[in-house]
């Protein structure tokens, strides 16, 4: 006997008295096996499992390893039956309602019934008369009959059955068996229903799961006795196997079960002639060919089309589904796609056969064949939040809005050249479809005023077509032979039409709830609705398919119109060629070159930039998580951009094309005002307005150090030379340069006025400035070494380059040998020749307030330096010093404020003794030195521990032994311990619930990766006290 447990199945050899003699564990290591079964002639098995939700093979001799048959779109495969004599696999899905077959390695799956079932459980087959049996346990419970091929449905047992779990036949007198675990017995008919007969004893027949028949023996399994029983004759009854944990399935393993037809398979001849599946039947010729589900039958009845032509793409968050339109049962194909997490939109390429989809979790475009292959990311970085997506099969390229960053943008089907087509006026941009014969794109917006607009593939001649009566309008589809737009109102509840120039809107009161889950179908012309598919968790996007319908052609078809990158296709016009990021078109207008150079520039609310190239000034926006950004510098060398945020108070830095954003500095910052870079040393400098210091940090934020704070006023601009070891600042009235350790400090001009702007010109050794409503001035950068080795910078051949229609520069950078600059006062952009002012262009104009630029190509930053490389063998900081000292010092390692650089002059120490104090969201260091006079004190640096997320700090102590520092914070109610040393956050989290007379405290030990999770907890607890 082939027996199954929900851990294994073994072979189970049976004396003739019906007692087990020999049991062989065969399959083992699983949870959730169901039904077996098992053709003899090849020793293979065929199993269940409810828990992978899978249909499995194995081989009894080993000779190959353990298949999977069917290992998608199944629920519950409660019933499993072999066709040995067709070769072909049959199941029953409880949960799905259905009753399919395939080939018996899972190929040409087909649905056979799935109306009128309620619980489909055992299924059983006679091959050599062309039949199949199967019971259903619902509500209605019943035992049918059918042909294999899925002909002639007959009910044969309807009256006195309630749980019929087990059923068998009797190949030799043409009688089916099946158990009943509600009444407790067996019951017998014939392949017509008749004959009726019962054994009925409930003593020996408790809760029965499955029944096999052999030589007028019937054997069963029990779930409540655990055994095997036997009943041989209807009156010698016998425990066949004992102590058996969850007993399924049971079958006879014996080649007498199996034995040849009763007549020559004519599907074992060249299949029957048949391109797919050959079913065997009870009828002559006693076969039927039969396609896949949803493949279309062609006229001879014998081959199946290619493949679904037409058909329904649907999403749910954690799935992509496929309804043929063929076959009345509109069964749902699940694909097999891998890491979907929310998937949102989707479309299909019919030239290239293949689906792509926006998943909002993984902020992701991917695409893959229907099968399952060649699955991959397209688009997966510098997106927030893909919403709507569509193809241009025509034009090979793939547009979608971003809810995150309020853009529409192209590229190619394989994500590459990239470019944004539409940056403004954008609220909550959501769904996008493409017409691509008539050259328009049509989107709609959920912003604070709801619409639909419409635009040329290229973004040109944007209109709004409808904007009033909208609440959210998704769902948006095209009727290109109408020249109609469709769409779902999901606040209003209804479907809308309006013609492609928003004329004859019209309104059809029908729509889908997504409460019940369903896709239905409503006929445009007689407005009947009819519901297609129901009970879809999580449904969302829905795409219909004809593959021979998405047909046509326009200039972007031919050779991509000459384009060497992007063609986009326009109405009533030739196509326009664009380009990526990056690129710019040629005098042609044809060709991408790669950009000179790009404008980076912000408003204070984000980033944008702009090619400084000769044909194109448009400004695109650079995706990034910003509030208020102050100034920025740019690190060519690591791609990234560092930024101040004067609303948080905070230096953070992103990677350009990347939306990550990464604290450099997150505290001990009152009011900074600029930043600057030296990019070969890998540190950042920057000003405090609020503490009057100059200060520095590792790019990465560790190893922060104050290096100036005496004497020095309220500096407003500063630049760094890594080259040449040199600092210079702008305070409000004076321009001091000092070397990058702060040593050496001296002014250079005095009466500047309110100066702004200051940057360094490398190639020339000269230094710009822009003095507010007067000119941008330049002067020399003189390096003269006197006796002392101190080194004299002056200011010298002093002249203003540019001095007409200066309305108030705040930033200005190097391009080449041009000066560009911002001006805040006239809102402009505007460009100079940098040693006479001369060629002045203005590059864009009405810009409105304009905070700081940073012009980048690839010669901008280049040079060396002694830190460049290993850190200079510092431990924590490397300072390049002055060029041209005659010590022949290059270099010199620096600690963090208050650590003490060892006698190695490269590694630093912590320090031993100092004074800590709290403010309100932050806890102080000072360091006193011993027998410290008054002048000394007032010296002393103050320096902010790097601890975030304290709000209100009550009070605070020490543990020197350990070196833990101790915070109660009010806010929070909560005791914090931060080490020292490591500064890491550990929680004794205190939630305090005041209930009368009493006061529960809770304390949790956490690491911090469970901060967030035990504040919900917290929470909630609280939210359940009030």
């Amino acid at each position: 006997m082939l027996l199954s447990t929900r851990n294994d199945i073994r072979l189970v050899e049976v004396s003739p008295l019906g007692v087990s003699k020999t049991n062989t564990i065969i399959i083992d290591n699983f949870t959730g096996i169901a039904a077996v079964d098992f053709i003899y002639a090849d020793s293979s098995v065929f199993w269940t499992d409810i828990e992978l939700k899978t249909i499995k093979r194995a081989w009894l001799n080993g000779s190959e390893d353990i298949r999977n048959v069917i290992s998608t779109d199944l629920e519950s495969p409660d019933g499993l039956a072999t066709d040995w004599l067709g070769k072909k696999l049959y199941w029953v899905d409880s949960e799905k309602k259905r009753i399919e077959v395939s080939e018996l390695d899972g190929r040409s799956r087909l649905v056979l019934f799935w109306y009128n079932l309620d619980m489909p459980r055992a299924i059983a087959l006679d091959p050599q008369r062309g039949y199949m049996f199967w019971s259903d346990v619902g509500e209605t419970p019943k035992i049918e009959r059918a042909g294999m091929d899925g002909s002639g449905r007959l009910v044969l047992i309807y009256r006195d059955i309630f749980w019929p779990n087990g059923l068998t036949i009797d190949y030799e007198d043409s009688r089916i068996y099946w158990i009943d675990a509600r009444l407790n017995y067996i019951g017998s008919c014939n392949y017509e229903g008749n004959e009726i007969f019962s054994y009925r004893k409930k003593k020996r027949i408790l809760h029965p799961s499955a029944l096999t028949f052999f030589n007028r023996t019937w054997f069963w399994t029990d779930w409540m006795t655990r055994s095997v029983h036997s009943l041989t004759e209807w009156s010698n009854f016998e425990v066949v196997f004992k102590s058996v944990h969850e007993p399924m399935d049971i079958h006879v393993y014996c080649g007498e079960r199996q034995s040849k037809g009763l007549h020559e398979i004519p599907c074992n001849l060249n299949n029957g002639g048949c391109s797919h599946l050959c079913l065997l039947s009870p009828m002559s010729p006693y076969f039927k060919c039969a396609c896949p589900t949803g493949v279309k039958m062609r006229d001879d009845n014998k081959t199946c089309a290619d493949d679904v032509e037409e058909f329904l793409l649907v999403s749910t968050r954690r799935s992509i589904r496929m309804i043929s339109l063929h076959t009345p049962d509109y069964s749902q194909l699940i694909l097999p796609l891998k890491d979907l997490v929310h998937v949102i939109a989707i479309d299909y390429d019919p030239v290239e056969s293949r689906i792509y989809w926006t998943d909002s979790e993984s902020n992701s475009i991917s695409t893959s064949h229907l099968n399952g292959t060649g699955q991959n990311v397209v688009i997966g970085s510098e997106i927030k939040d893909p919403d709507g997506m569509a193809v241009d099969w025509i034009g090979r390229n793939l547009y979608w809005t971003d809810t995150g960053y309020d853009t529409i943008q192209v590229s190619r089907l394989n994500g590459s050249f990239r470019t944004v087509l539409i940056d403004t006026g954008l609220d909550e941009p959501r769904v996008i479809r493409v017409d691509p014969l008539s050259g328009l794109m049509f989107w709609t917006d959920w912003g604070k005023n709801p619409k639909i607009e419409r635009a040329n593939m290229d973004g040109s001649s944007r209109i709004v077509l409808v904007e009033s009566s909208l609440g959210w309008p998704n769902g948006l589809s095209i009727d290109r032979e109408e020249k109609n737009i469709y769409w779902a109102d999901a606040k209003k509840d209804k479907l809308e039409v309006a013609t492609f120039d928003g004329r004859r809107r019209r309104e059809n009161l029908y729509w889908t709830d997504w409460q019940w889950r369903h896709v239905s179908r409503i006929n445009k012309q007689t407005q009947i609705s009819s519901i297609i598919a129901e009970q879809i968790p999580d449904i969302m996007g829905v795409k219909a398919v004809n593959i021979r319908e998405n047909t046509g052609t326009n200039e972007c078809a031919m050779d991509n119109f000459g384009c060497s990158h992007l063609c986009l296709v326009r109405q009533h016009s030739f196509p326009r060629c664009a380009c990526p990021n990056g690129f710019e078109l040629d005098s042609e207008g044809k060709i991408c070159l790669e950009e000179k150079a790009t404008l980076f520039l912000t408003n204070g609310n984000g980033f944008n930039k702009m090619n400084l190239g000769v044909n194109s000034r448009r400004l695109i926006s650079v995706p990034k998580e910003t509030k208020n950004v102050l100034v920025f510098d740019i690190h060519i060398g690591e791609n990234r951009i560092y930024w101040i945020d004067a609303a948080d108070k905070n230096i953070l830095r992103s990677f350009i094309n990347d939306t990550v954003v990464e604290h450099v500095v997150k505290n001990g910052l009152d009011y900074p005002e600029d930043i600057a870079l030296d990019w070969l040393s890998s540190n950042v400098y920057w000003t405090d307005l609020g503490t009057r210091r100059i200060e520095v940090v590792r790019c990465d934020g560790s190893s922060r150090k104050v290096l100036l704070w005496k004497n020095l006023g309220y500096v407003t601009t500063l630049t760094v030379d890594p080259n040449t070891g040199q600092l210079y600042v702008l305070d409000e009235l004076d321009k001091s340069r000092a070397a990058l350790d702060g040593s050496g400090r001296k002014i250079l001009l005095q009466n500047l006025q309110r100066a702004y702007g200051l940057t360094i010109d490398y190639s020339d050794g000269r230094l710009y400035w822009a003095n507010s409503g007067r000119c941008i001035e330049s002067s020399d950068i003189e390096v003269r070494i006197a006796n002392s080795l101190d080194i004299n910078i002056s200011g010298n051949n002093r002249t203003c380059v540019v001095e007409e229609d200066i309305g108030h520069p705040t930033s200005i950078t190097m391009y080449g040998d041009n000066l560009v600059w911002i001006d805040w006062q006239k809102q402009t952009i505007e460009q100079a020749e940098k040693r006479t002012g001369c060629n002045r262009t203005v590059l864009q104009t009405g810009m409105g307030t304009m905070m700081d630029v940073f012009a980048h190509y690839s010669q901008k930053q280049l040079g060396q330096n002694a830190c460049q490389y290993n850190n200079g063998g510092c431990s924590h900081l490397c300072l390049p010093l002055p060029s041209g000292d005659q010590s022949n010092t290059t270099h010199k390692c620096a600690c963090p404020t208050h650590y003490i650089l060892n006698e190695d002059n490269i590694s630093c120490s912590a320090p031993s003794s100092y004074l800590l104090f709290s403010q309100k969201i932050q806890i102080n260091r000072l360091v006193l030195p011993t027998n410290a006079t008054q002048d000394e004190i007032s010296d002393t640096i103050i320096t902010t521990l790097p601890i975030v997320g304290l709000k209100s700090i009550r009070a605070l102590s020490y543990d020197p032994v350990d070196r833990n520092i101790y915070v109660i914070d009010r806010k929070t109610k909560s005791i914090n311990r931060f080490n020292d040393s490591e500064i890491q956050l550990f929680n004794y989290l205190c939630l305090i619930c005041k209930h009368h007379s009493f006061i529960m405290v809770i304390y949790f030990f956490l690491n911090q990766s469970f901060l967030n999770i035990l504040f919900l907890i917290c929470l909630l607890y609280k939210i359940f006290q009030n």
